[in-house]
């Protein structure tokens, strides 16, 4: 994983693969808040946005999760939202076996329990081995957020 703020894109982001650097830069020229939630092709199926709109939830409603054939871009338009983070390991407990047509597999908790809070222009890049907890309620109030989660074909990397 890592993490960054669509404001700072000038500053020493060469190094990322192109086709993040494209979904990137996708994201800090559209104004999302201007859009309605939907689906938005950046390079056909291999690199696509989807803008959604929801409420944070307090952290025990939201489960742990990874994906096989796509990497996330997570990308706070508004709101603020609490992500957990833990790099892959044997210690998860699966509590949804993987599901090929959703890609995702769910895990019962994080294990370490890594938290970052994503605010308007922040965005984590999140690997098939970056088991992630989205949605997540700052300080345990839930609260709107409107946001941007791309997903890119690990085909393309």
């Amino acid at each position: 994983m890592f993490i960054g703020s669509i404001d700072s894109l000038d500053n020493g982001h060469a190094d990322y693969p192109e086709i993040i650097q494209k979904a990137l830069e996708y994201l800090r020229s559209h104004d999302f808040t201007k859009l309605e939630d939907g689906r938005y092709p950046i390079d056909g199926d291999k690199c696509v946005a989807n803008l959604q709109r929801y409420t944070t939830r307090v952290l025990e409603e939201c489960r742990p999760e990874t994906h096989k054939k796509y990497v996330d871009i997570q990308f706070v338009v508004e709101g603020e939202e609490y992500m957990g983070w833990c790099p892959f390991s044997p210690d998860l407990k699966v509590s949804e076996p993987y599901n090929a047509e959703k890609d995702i597999t769910f895990y019962e908790e994080l294990i370490p329990d890594s938290n970052i809070v994503l605010t308007p222009g922040r965005f984590a890049v999140l690997y098939p081995e970056d088991v992630h907890r989205p949605q997540g309620a700052v300080e345990g109030e839930p609260g709107p957020v409107t946001k941007v989660v791309v997903k890119i074909s690990v085909d393309c990397l």
